[in-house]
């Protein structure tokens, strides 16, 4: 799934190379799920019942492939936990820097909505799955 960097982290990115303003990036990343079309304003809403979390991610190089022709991909599966009721219709993915709330730093629309009922399986982002470009 093709996504984006929103438009607070393209503006860090931006403001780094054309101003020497230094970006810190988190050490610790959080994927989430959300009922709600990607958007580059980065607003989102969460499943908010059975067993839902976001999924915790290092930073690093183990986490995160290095980028090819300006797109980067997860190197790892991203399984979130069993549902123990339903999440409703997952439109979209992001990535955060927080495990709740915090700043929403890339979304990407699922190429297919998936409705996730309790007692689904888990759902997981398989490897190279998830992809971002910086446009």
């Amino acid at each position: 799934m093709a996504g984006f960097l929103t438009e607070q982290l393209n503006n860090k990115v931006l403001d780094c190379f054309f101003g020497g303003v230094p970006i810190d990036p988190p050490p610790t990343l959080y994927v989430g799920l959300s009922l709600t079309r990607a958007y580059r304003g980065g607003y989102l809403t969460e499943p908010s019942a059975g067993s839902y979390a976001r999924v915790t991610l290092r930073n690093d190089r183990a986490s995160f492939s290095d980028a090819v022709s300006g797109t980067k991909t997860n190197a790892l599966a991203i399984t979130f936990p069993s549902p123990s009721a339903t999440w409703g219709t997952i439109l979209s993915v992001f990535i955060a820097d927080e495990a709740a709330g915090g700043n929403v730093l890339a979304m990407a629309d699922l190429p297919d909505p998936r409705t996730i009922r309790g007692g689904d399986r888990a759902p997981t982002i398989a490897v190279n799955a998830l992809f971002f470009s910086h446009t």
